[in-house]
């Protein structure tokens, strides 16, 4: 059994996890601020922590009091359409947050993070499925905000370990 925290847990793609998860016999805590989740798409019987994850303190003590095994983090502002109406906020909030949960992870000792990304750091596909290895052409600030995620955890994983 392992212990994880998934931000946006209540969201659709998240709850998911969160219920294979709890099926396999992992010990699961989501943190959602509702925002975009729900709180009746988290299982029964699994702990909900409602906060921002952009709060540093707040991911602090959620870290400090239990060890986590890993973070699954699909915790994200993810709308394509209001990303374009608001691309600053996008970027800004996904790439911080992103950021702060990373840094909570390390600081505990966590080293094992998944981020949920999108095909939208591909922009238009060229084939579909989208072969992983096609070339990063984002579209959109949502898009381009994940991007910036993943290439900023790169540097976390090669200088951090974090993996």
């Amino acid at each position: 059994m392992a212990r994880f925290l998934v931000t946006g847990g209540a969201g659709y793609v998240g709850s998911h996890t969160v219920l294979a998860l709890a099926e396999r016999g992992d010990e699961v805590v989501v943190v959602d601020n509702l925002s975009q989740g729900h709180r009746e798409a988290v299982p029964p019987g699994i702990a909900l922590i409602v906060t921002d994850i952009g709060d540093r303190a707040g991911l602090r003590q959620i870290f400090a009091g239990r060890p986590f095994d890993g973070v699954v983090h699909f915790a994200a502002r993810s709308l394509v359409g209001e990303s374009m109406r608001e691309p600053l906020r996008y970027i800004a909030e996904n790439v911080h947050n992103t950021l702060r949960v990373a840094e909570a992870a390390l600081a505990s000792g966590c080293r094992r993070f998944v981020l949920s990304s999108t095909a939208a750091v591909f922009g238009t596909p060229e084939t579909v499925p989208v072969p992983e290895d096609a070339p990063f052409a984002p579209v959109n600030p949502y898009g381009e905000s994940k991007l910036m995620a993943e290439r900023s955890l790169a540097w976390a994983e090669q200088i951090h370990g974090l993996c």
